[in-house]
């Protein structure tokens, strides 16, 4: 997590939860359970308050009592292992057992994963999970798993991403000309921005804060739960209401620490993650509506009078869309295209 002054309290642990399921903190702290046969570690990138880790760790509380202390799984949230990228390489190789990843970031191994952030594609959740409990869905975790990483469950949620400025409020796409916006190391993302304009700007998530707050860039693009967890509104001004992209978690697995699990573990691993995947939607789903509140609280602006069409056809007269078409190829796009319907 990007270091801050720790006199600020911002949004307290528990308020960051309200409107979401009533839930203990306590279950963050990792316990070892007695004599565990396997030892694991799952590393996250977010605030030990997001639903991400709230729901994670009660599904490492549910897969230690289900199999009785042989697999203990320590939880270490908050980038406390490395960057997202450096995660990302430390699951491959075994390092990490467990790791959650946005698709943004994902898509820089695996390019198919990008394709759930196609912007301005998904219009409501209806659609979201139509295609990511569907055929879409399924296409991408098998390319996840041909790059060499497991998918442990169906796809979690990141949200709906939304832009905040220091600056300006972004109503149409002119709004974007020239500001300068940190966005993941995602290639879709950095060429959606770009076409619209602005001046897309690649920076790991543990060091976003300080980039915003030293004005290295003007503005981020997150979801509303990511922007209260990482207390952003402490050095933003302005949240539009975009809802450009929508993003994906995955819980990946290395294959060899995973298959060294017996297959009665391994069935519980995958039941538990995919309940909490379930609990962690609902949350996000509530934290949308609830957070609006504490953020504005906090001083944030939001800005609702957001031209979205305006910017699907500003996108539509580029060549963002035939570009990714081509990128993803006809199947990838078609299943897409059958959720949302026809983009390019």
């Amino acid at each position: 997590m990007q270091q801050q002054d720790k006199k600020h309290t911002g949004i307290s642990r528990r308020s960051v939860l309200t409107g979401a399921a009533a839930l203990p903190l306590l279950g963050i702290l990792p316990r070892r359970a007695r004599a565990a046969e396997f030892t694991y570690k799952l590393a996250t990138g977010q605030d030990p308050t997001h639903p991400v880790n709230i729901r994670a760790q009660q599904a490492i509380d549910r897969i230690r009592e289900a199999t009785h202390g042989r697999l203990e799984i320590r939880l270490f949230p908050a980038n406390q292992l490395g960057s997202d990228v450096d995660l990302l390489a430390q699951v491959r190789n075994g390092g990490v057992e467990f790791f959650n990843e946005a698709a943004s970031v994902l898509s820089t191994l695996v390019p198919a994963a990008g394709i759930v952030n196609v912007g301005f594609a998904f219009k409501n959740y209806d659609e979201v999970w139509k295609a990511m409990d569907g055929k879409l869905g399924a296409y991408v975790n098998a390319q996840v798993e041909k790059s060499g990483l497991l998918v442990m469950s169906n796809a979690w949620d990141n949200g709906f991403r939304q832009i905040t400025t220091s600056t300006r409020p972004i109503h149409t796409p002119a709004d974007l000309h020239g500001l300068k916006l940190r966005v993941p190391p995602s290639p879709m993302l950095t060429t959606l921005f770009q076409a619209l304009g602005a001046g897309a700007t690649p920076i790991a998530f543990n060091e976003l804060y300080s980039a915003l707050q030293t004005k290295l860039v003007q503005g981020q693009e997150n979801p509303l739960a990511i922007i209260a967890t990482a207390r952003l509104y402490e050095v933003q001004k302005y949240c539009s209401m975009t809802n450009h992209v929508w993003d994906a978690y995955y819980i990946l697995g290395n294959p060899a620490a995973f298959h060294r699990l017996p297959k009665d573990v391994q069935a519980i691993v995958r039941r538990e993650f995919a309940r909490s995947a379930l609990d962690e939607r609902a949350d996000i789903a509530a934290l949308s509506q609830s957070l609006r509140a504490q953020l504005q609280s906090k001083g944030l602006q939001f800005v609702d009078n957001v031209d979205t069409q305006a910017f699907k056809t500003a996108l539509a007269k580029t060549s963002f869309y035939t570009t990714w078409k081509g990128k993803f190829g006809n199947e990838a796009w078609g299943l897409l295209q059958q959720s949302v319907g026809t983009l390019a």
